[in-house]
């Protein structure tokens, strides 16, 4: 099982009980340095955050692209450079030679990789910003990584991977064959690529494919910002797919809970060949992918009428057609991460919501 050791900084192995809470598990772990790609970053800024409460030592790497407000960015590296068991570094991971350089001086313990090329719209707009932050980027990491012998790379999937598959809800062992924007393969791309460099080298890779992240610091270009910003200005807010969406609201807290057990684990054991099932999520190399989200799929129309309670003003919106790379639903089962890391969420969406309204009020208030 995952939780079956864990190395500290010092590259002793602790046994821990299978049966061990995210707490404990995180109270057994001493001292470690990690590599926090996309620190400036939703995901990165509150993954780096949580790791330096639990008194870890986090090196954040971001190249500050321009896809979203700069400030915002800014803004979130402000709250992380306070502390002083974080330092960042201005770099772009699809420079080969610079990641390289970095990571043999500092040599980490884990990395997180959450830098990439975000939104499926944009992908229909700018294919080529995935190829280079999205391919060629994560193979500067995996090769980087390698060079070091690194004890665990996790690195961030999409639930965007699932496509259009009826089957609801997804589960890691699905086909994940027919992606619907340059977005969704590039990530699949990259449970391929770390695969491979799993198996060629034995590099402990584990991939999360995260479902519709929300709450303080998110990302403008998501929905929970984009209608809660239409809102409160009175603007109109195009529902598309007549709003017959659904989604897998997660909050970042529960989101960042998991996100840290698997990177402080050692990943999963090598197993002997031909005694693991082969499916998209398991292999005989040192590899896994897991799905994280909240398990509860959400209409599109309940989740405004939830953002219409926490503003305390009506939306205006109009119904159009669906856009292309848009997947109908997303849905996570997430037993697989349940199991071997005891994985819970438990933030409602309205609770979220409401967090998250809080924190977009008082933002350059």
């Amino acid at each position: 099982m995952p939780f079956s050791q864990l190395r500290s900084a010092n590259g002793k192995l602790q046994d821990v009980p299978e049966t061990a809470s995210l707490l404990s598990i995180h109270e057994l772990v001493s001292h470690v340095k990690l590599i926090v790609t996309g620190a400036a970053g939703f995901i990165g800024m509150h993954t780096a955050a949580r790791l330096l409460d639990l008194g870890h030592e986090v090196v954040g790497v971001d190249n500050l692209s321009s896809y979203y407000d700069v400030r915002l960015k800014e803004d979130r590296l402000a709250q992380l450079r306070k502390r002083n068991a974080f330092r960042f570094v201005l770099l772009d991971v699809a420079d080969p030679k610079a990641t390289a350089d970095l990571f043999a001086s500092e040599r980490p313990d884990r990395v997180i990789h959450l830098a990439a090329q975000a939104g499926v719209r944009y992908s229909l707009q700018n294919p080529m910003a995935y190829a280079t932050a999205n391919l060629l980027g994560f193979t500067s990491i995996l090769q980087a990584c390698r060079n070091i012998q690194l004890p665990h790379l996790v690195f961030a999937s999409s639930s965007s991977v699932y496509g259009n598959n009826r089957k609801l809800p997804f589960a890691e062992g699905d086909p994940v064959d027919h992606p619907l924007s340059l977005y969704a393969a590039s990530k699949r791309a990259n449970e391929l690529m770390a695969h491979a460099f799993a198996h060629l080298h034995g590099l402990p890779v584990t991939g999360l494919r995260f479902f519709t992240v929300y709450g303080p610091w998110g990302r403008p270009d998501m929905a929970p910002f984009q209608f809660a910003q239409a809102i409160a200005k009175g603007e109109t807010i195009r529902l598309f797919n007549q709003g017959r969406h659904r989604r897998d609201f997660t909050f970042i807290d529960d989101i960042v809970e998991g996100v840290v057990a698997v990177a402080l684990s050692d990943g999963v054991p090598q197993a002997e060949p031909g005694r693991v099932p082969m499916d998209p999520a398991t292999s005989p190399a040192p590899f896994r992918l897991y799905n994280i989200g909240n398990s509860t799929p959400v209409e599109l129309m309940d989740f405004l009428q939830t953002l219409e309670s926490c503003l305390g003003k009506k939306a205006r919106y109009e119904m159009v057609s669906a856009q292309p790379g848009d997947v109908l639903d997303t849905w996570a089962d997430c037993s697989a991460l349940e199991r071997d890391f005891d994985y819970r969420p438990r933030t409602s969406l309205r609770d979220g919501m409401e967090q998250f309204i809080e924190w977009l009020r008082n933002y350059r208030a």
